[in-house]
This record gives structure tokens, C-alpha cells and sequence, in this order.
């Protein structure tokens, strides 16, 4: 038994029965239920006749066997709405890779593929695949023996070559119809969803060291969010039209263009979803972008860009480009069609690249956009009347998921006294139980870090804690590199507020805490806020209703994403924009409503109908 439902030029076809009404059928991903299908029609006949049109499929079918394969059926077939004009995203459903199930059992033989197998990554400009004498390698982080792709940097000849056919595709794909552009990366969300999910889950497992669960809520679920809420808010963004108070005289309009040149995405190997981003970003406005992908991301990367060009993305309008840093931002910082920087990373790199841009101004035909997500010093901040298991719990999952490598991940707390012994009981119990191996067994919940350069940095933190008077190690601090980059989850208490481990970003399995006297309350609070040059994120943990209010306007300008009672990690596109201020970034809301208008180049045209017969003023006339 087979049931198609496709949306086909604004109709609904059932096994060749088209039905002539606009509709929007959307369906969780995997298992579906029969009441988790959802029409939405805005004509209300619509939904009642699809209504009665699956219920008589379904009632004739009298063998749950082929019940069972309708449902499966309509899993696959489902999509993603298709008519712009009233498209709503809605979050893609978090597989639970529970023991035995379906999904776990796919994931399995898709890992067991890449075992003994490096793939080769070759620079790709238009349809053009380029490799150099410059071969690089990608390793496991958990065993750095293993070596899961090999890939060429550019040089600065292929990076410029890789601009000019940037700039050969823009003006076809700038001309493309808003719906078309997002049609292609709507198509690609779906090959993720679907046919590819495994695949980018365990790339990303491989290559990132990411354990299932965070390899799921990145690679799959949180890229698919980019792009479907990516396309809606495109929507919403060139919906506006200026007012034309008399349209029989003049109208006036807004022509929503891409910018006239080319994007730089630079991308960190923390999250494949933002790696899948970045570029795409821009592109769907009508940019196009070169794609410089991570060194240690490499695997996970190439694979989504695939995607996108399995999903019709032309050639030119993305171009996928691995470079040494300071190589690929120079040569595309010099460039008089430079448009954008699209990054994530690290401070200084940002630092750098925008005092490059400034000392660039005068070869540029336009003024850059510069958007930047960097780094935090997260905190949770602790009221004497938090609840201490939600604190304990949600500092463990903020501070050690994939190993503390996230920009939002808590790095520092202040904690009561008061609460202190049973914060700290809490904790330690917790990381009695948490596993530490390897992201392929499915009970880690710790992996390794990313690489050797990661590894040194973040055992140099945990060697000063060693030898600091101030600093106590209550949990945690050992580490091995011999096969893996293996770095422990690490509680390190601090008597100076100010010491470095309480200032400066780490981005590893370490979290510094401060013990302040319940009475000096406020003093913790202006520490909390004073201490860090970075607004990121941040979490208080309070039940009393009088000092969370007084907490949230004390940390207004403390963190671009705030939590209460709730860990500072976890945003989801479309529910928490995510981006932070002061050097943090630029907080334009990845994953936000406002996040699409970085990206376009708005022409307002007013267009008269009526001759203008005479030059003079009004109180001219006589």
C-alpha cells in the first residue's frame, strides 16, 4: 500500500486525486502517530475533505501490517509547507536513540560504513572539485590514531578564483524568485531529516567527538531548524511594503536585493549546524558566499554541503573552501567585492579580521557587514533560595556537555554559602556516575576535546589550579592524551573573585565556582556582573519572587541569552534567537526574526502615474 501526499503546484494530490485547495501538511518526523498529522488549510473545507480523505484510506485498510506501512509511509512523504505565503516552521522532533530502537539501529550500520574508511575532501568551486600539494588531515579527538579525512588548503589564487565564480553566479541566483531560494534549502532540510540524518549524525560523532545525543540536537535537529525557520523568517522579513496613501497616483514599493558582492563564512567546529549555516545564511537572500569550513570539522561539513547541492543549490552560489586562516582572510579581505563576514570563533580571530575590514575601507565598492558570534564566560548565579538539585543538574549539563566546547556552556558559578555544601554534594554525586570514553558508546556522556592545540590550553587552566593558593580542585582535574584528547569534567573552587579562572574563557570541562557569605549578596551580584568582559549567556537559580526580579534587571545587560531556573545552554532556533554583546558579538540573533535583514539590500521605488505639470509650489499658484 503506497499513499503519496505531496503539495503540487498548490494542490493536495492523493494517489492522483488532486484536491484545488492551497494546503499545508506538516507531520513530526519519526514516529508519527496518525493524530500527529496536521492539515492546515485557510479555507476550511480543505481540512475536512483531507480529513475524510485519509480516515476512508485508513479505515479500508483492515490488516494492521499495512496500517503499520501507511504510517511509516506518510513519514517519509510528508514535508516541509511549500507556499511561502503562509509558511510556518515548527521545530524538527529530537530522535531519542533509546536501546533497540529504529533510529539507533540505522546510526549503527551508517558508523560501522566510516570504521576503516578516510574520506577525501577536496576544495569545491562551482562544479570544480580542486585539490593541492597542501594535504591536511582530520583525526578522531577520542582516538588520534585515526585519521577521518584528508583535505587541501586553498591557495590565495584558488581562494580568488573561488570569488570570481561567486560573483559570475550572483546575478542569476540574485534573480531568483524569494520562494525558489528557499525552496532548495527547505528540499535540503528534508534530505537531513531524512535520507541523510544518520549520515551527518555520525560524522559529526567521528570527527567532533560529539556523544549521539549532542551529535542528534546539532547535526540533525537544530541545522534543520535553521533552515526551515531560516526560509519562514525570509518570509516575513521582505513581506513589508511601504504605505501608498493614493495608489490611483503613486505606489510606492521595497525590492528586497542580495548585496553586490560576495560573503566570507567562517566557521567553527563546534556546532555542525552553524558550520551548515553560516553561508546559507546570506544565500538565501540572494548572496552568495564562500564557505571556509573548520579544520577539525571538515567531515561533517563536507557532507552538508553535498546535501545542499543534491538539493539543487547551482553552482557558484556557495563555494566550499578550506584555507588556512589568515591565507582565506586575507585574500578575501582584500577583495574590492567583499561584502560580509559571517563568522564564529574566537575573539581575537574577530578582533583581527574587523581591524583588517576598518584598514580596508577605501578598496571596498561597498561598506561591509560584520557579523560575529565569539566567545562567553557564562554564569550561573545562585540565589540562597535556589532549588539545589535543579542547580546541581543544570550546572553538570551546561558545564560538561560535549566537554564544555560550547560558547554558551557555564563556566563559572557563585554560590551561597548557605547552599554551597549541598550544591557541591549534589554535583559530586552526579560526576560519580558520568562516563567519560568514547563518543561511539552510547553511556558517555564525556568525550575528548577536540584537539592537541585544545588540550594544551585547557590542562594549563587545570596545572594553575594545582598550584594556585586560592584555587581548590574538588572534582575532576585529570587528564590523558595517549590515545584520545581525554580532559575530565573539573570543579575548581576560587577564594579570589578575580582570579583568572574566574575571568577569562576556557572552553573545556572546567567550571570555576565562587562561594559568596549570604549577607554579601549584592556584592556577589556586582562581582557576577563585573568580572567578565564577555555577555553571552547566563543563568540565575532563585524561587523568591522578589529577588528574581530584582536579579533580572541587576544581569539586564549581562547576557544576550538570560535563563531562569534553567541552565545557560539549550537555545532552539525560533524559541531562543541566540547571540551575545560586548565580545561576545555582534547579537544579531541566529535563529531570530531579525537575523534575515543582515543579509539584504532594500531598494524603495515610488512609482507616479500622474504628470507632474508644473514646477512651482502650491502656495505659488494663484
Amino acid at each position: 500500500v503506497f499513499l503519496d501526499i505531496r503539495q503540487v503546484s498548490g494542490s493536495l494530490c492523493i494517489n492522483s486525486v488532486n484536491i484545488s485547495f492551497p494546503i499545508i501538511v506538516r507531520a513530526c518526523t519519526y514516529n508519527v502517530d496518525y493524530k500527529d498529522i496536521f492539515c492546515f488549510s485557510p479555507v476550511v473545507v480543505s481540512f475536512l475533505l483531507v480529513h475524510r480523505l485519509l480516515m476512508a484510506v485508513l479505515l479500508k485498510l483492515r490488516s494492521a501490517v499495512v496500517c503499520k506501512s501507511v504510517v511509516n509511509c506518510l513519514r517519509t512523504t510528508l514535508y516541509t509547507t511549500r507556499t511561502m505565503s503562509s509558511y510556518v516552521a515548527i521545530n524538527e522532533p529530537v530522535l531519542n536513540f533509546a536501546k533497540g530502537s529504529k533510529e539507533t539501529s540505522e546510526l549503527e550500520k551508517v558508523l560501522k560504513e566510516y570504521e576503516n574508511k578516510t574520506v577525501d575532501v577536496p576544495i569545491i568551486i562551482g562544479d570544480e572539485e580542486i585539490r593541492t600539494d597542501n594535504i591536511r588531515k582530520q583525526v578522531a579527538p577520542f582516538d588520534h590514531q585515526r585519521v577521518v579525512a584528508t583535505f587541501y588548503y586553498a591557495t590565495p589564487e584558488i581562494i580568488q578564483k573561488a570569488i570570481e565564480s561567486c560573483l559570475k553566479a550572483r546575478r542569476e541566483w540574485e534573480g531568483r524568485p524569494l520562494k525558489e531560494r528557499c525552496d532548495i534549502f527547505l528540499r535540503a532540510a528534508d534530505l537531513i531529516s531524512k535520507k541523510y540524518r544518520m549520515k551527518v549524525i555520525a560524522t559529526t560523532m567521528i570527527g567532533q567527538a560529539k556523544n549521539v545525543y549532542q551529535a542528534e540536537i546539532d547535526a540533525a535537529a537544530e541545522l534543520i531548524d535553521f533552515l526551515r525557520f531560516d526560509a519562514m523568517f525570509a518570509q516575513n522579513t521582505t513581506s513589508y511594503q511601504p504605505l501608498s496613501p493614493e495608489p490611483n497616483v503613486t505606489i510606492n514599493t521595497i525590492n528586497y536585493r542580495g548585496l553586490e558582492g560576495f560573503w566570507a563564512a567562517i566557521c567553527p567546529f563546534n556546532f555542525t549546524a552553524i558550520g551548515g549555516h553560516l553561508a546559507v545564511a546570506p544565500a538565501m537572500m540572494g548572496n552568495v558566499a564562500l564557505w571556509k569550513p573548520s579544520d577539525t570539522a571538515i567531515l561533517s561539513n563536507y557532507e552538508v554541503y553535498k546535501i545542499y547541492r543534491e538539493a539543487g543549490l547551482p553552482a557558484g552560489v556557495i563555494n566550499f573552501v578550506p584555507a588556512d586562516g589568515p591565507v582565506f582572510g586575507d585574500t578575501c579581505l582584500s577583495s574590492p567585492d567583499f561584502v560580509g563576514l559571517n563568522f564564529t570563533g574566537s575573539v581575537p580571530t574577530f578582533k583581527k579580521l574587523w581591524m583588517q575590514i576598518g584598514q580596508s575601507l577605501d578598496i571596498y565598492k561597498s561598506y561591509p557587514r560584520i557579523i560575529g558570534e565569539c566567545g562567553g564566560k557564562n554564569m550561573h548565579f545562585v540565589h540562597p533560595s535556589a532549588h539545589v538539585e535543579s542547580v546541581a543538574n543544570g550546572t553538570v549539563r551546561s558545564a560538561f556537555e560535549y566537554n564544555g566546547q560550547k560558547c554558551s556552556a557555564c563556566s563559572r558559578m557563585y554560590v551561597p554559602q548557605s547552599l554551597w555544601p549541598k550544591v557541591k554534594g549534589k554535583m559530586l554525586e552526579i560526576l560519580k556516575e558520568v562516563k567519560m570514553g568514547s563518543p561511539l558508546d552510547r553511556e558517555s556522556f564525556a568525550t575528548a576535546v577536540i584537539d592537541d592545540k585544545a588540550f594544551a590550553r585547557i590542562t594549563g587552566y587545570i596545572e594553575h589550579a594545582k598550584s594556585s593558593p586560592n584555587l581548590t580542585i574538588v572534582a575532576g582535574g585529570k587528564y590523558d592524551n595517549s590515545k584520545g584528547y581525554f580532559i575530565e569534567p573539573t570543579v575548581i573552587v576560587s577564594t579570589d573573585p578575580s582570579d583568572r579562572i574566574m575571568q577569562e574563557e576556557i572552553f573545556g570541562p572546567i567550571v570555576s565556582v565562587y562561594v559568596y557569605a549570604d549577607d554579601d549578596l549584592n556584592e556577589a551580584v556586582n562581582l557576577a556582573q563585573t568580572s567578565s568582559p564577555y555577555a553571552l549567556t547566563g543563568a540565575i537559580y532563585v524561587e523568591d519572587k522578589t529577588a528574581r526580579s530584582e536579579l533580572v534587571d541587576a544581569f539586564r545587560h549581562n547576557a544576550g541569552n538570560f535563563y531562569i531556573n534553567d541552565k545557560c545552554t539549550g537555545s532552539v532556533v525560533g524559541q531562543q534567537p541566540f547571540g551575545g554583546a560586548r565580545l561576545s558579538g555582534t547579537n544579531d540573533k541566529a535563529g531570530g526574526p531579525h537575523y534575515m535583514a543582515r543579509f539584504i539590500n532594500p531598494q524603495a521605488t515610488k512609482e507616479t502615474f500622474v504628470p507632474l505639470t508644473s514646477w512651482k509650489y502650491p502656495s505659488m499658484e494663484n
